[in-house]
């Protein structure tokens, strides 16, 4: 997984120039799903390190009266609650050219 805590990825809304994004494939639809299927991946990333990072603080009880708060669990949450979503990390990943895809209907069929 790229490196998350480090990106420029902005945390709030940012527009930004149709062209840029389209520029690499030529084609806004095809960029904008290249985008979205890196965002799933990193979403799916970020899910799964959360969830070992919460489950190394879990505290497993029978009963529904001793469940309490766990500071490190809710600590957890709050930083990657304020990491930039996982469509701006795609989008920041998309202009700095560190996403590799390649178009499968240009590339010849060898039987």
């Amino acid at each position: 997984m790229s490196d998350i805590k480090n990106s420029d990825a902005p945390i709030n809304t940012k527009t930004i120039d149709r062209n840029r994004i389209d520029e690499p494939t030529e084609n806004i639809y095809e960029a904008i799903s290249i985008i979205a299927k890196r965002a799933n991946q990193i979403n799916s990333d970020i899910k799964k390190e959360l969830l070992e990072k919460l489950d190394e603080f879990a505290t497993y009880n029978d009963s529904l009266e001793e469940i309490f708060e766990n500071k490190e669990q809710i600590e957890v949450s709050k930083f990657y609650e304020k990491l930039p979503k996982p469509h701006a990390l795609a989008i920041q990943e998309w202009l700095e050219d560190k996403i590799y895809y390649r178009n499968t209907k240009d590339e010849e069929i060898e039987e």
